[in-house]
């Protein structure tokens, strides 16, 4: 298997554990920020969850592992020497990448906090869950970055045809736009938070899209 295959795969493969860590996270009854349950219930539903929210969460380190070998692929794909504004957009994709890994790790260490505070000390879960819910909506902006960077790259060099840089700007637009009403998601989901849920569902098909790229390389 070449690199740019295994960056392929990787792609495929985050898809994948995001789509079953996020079903194992609802099964086992985590309130998600997206949830737009009161305080109340989500501190109820986070001393409920236990223990059992360990197991989805083993999975987190290789799906971001996955992500930074398919936007390593990709900026290796995309990176030409001669070629500055497209190099710009790629190493603007691939800091994205790595800002919502990083990111992304505190929010699911927020959850380990917030479901110990609501056995524990259910006083502290009000802080706990607004800073996790706002910073989950912020997060989206390194989504949107990565999506811009490397649709940006890769439409310029005609790496992609026009329907799937379509798709990368229709994303990242509607992922930007969720990281704005961050500041409102604090107490459960904003109203707007639909259009994070779309931008995510477009960010994921256009990883699909371009990991299918990286494996016919």
């Amino acid at each position: 298997m070449t690199i740019t295959s295994l960056s392929g795969a990787a792609g495929m493969g985050f898809v994948l554990l995001a789509i079953v860590i996020n079903v194992l996270y609802v099964r086992a009854g985590l309130p998600l920020p997206t949830s737009g349950q009161s305080l109340d219930a989500a501190t109820d539903a986070l001393a409920g969850v236990g223990k059992r929210i360990a197991a989805p969460s083993v999975f987190a380190p290789v799906s971001w592992l996955f992500t930074t070998l398919f936007a390593a692929g990709l900026l290796a794909v995309l990176w030409r020497g001669d070629q500055v504004g497209s190099n710009i957009w790629a190493l603007a994709g691939f800091a994205g990448v790595l800002m919502q890994n990083a990111t992304f790790m505190v929010v699911e260490s927020l959850r380990f906090g917030a479901t110990a505070a609501a056995r524990h000390h259910r006083g502290s879960v009000a802080g706990l869950w607004a800073f996790g819910n706002v910073l989950f909506g912020f997060n989206q902006v390194f989504l949107a970055i990565a999506v811009l960077g490397f649709t940006a790259a890769g439409a310029s060099l005609a790496f992609i045809p026009a329907w799937h840089a379509w798709l990368g700007w229709i994303s990242a637009a509607l992922l930007f736009l969720s990281s704005t009403a961050a500041p409102y998601n604090a107490e459960g989901a904003h109203r707007i938070a639909v259009t994070g849920l779309l931008g995510w569902l477009g960010w994921a098909a256009w990883i699909v899209v371009y990991s299918i790229a990286l494996l016919n390389i």
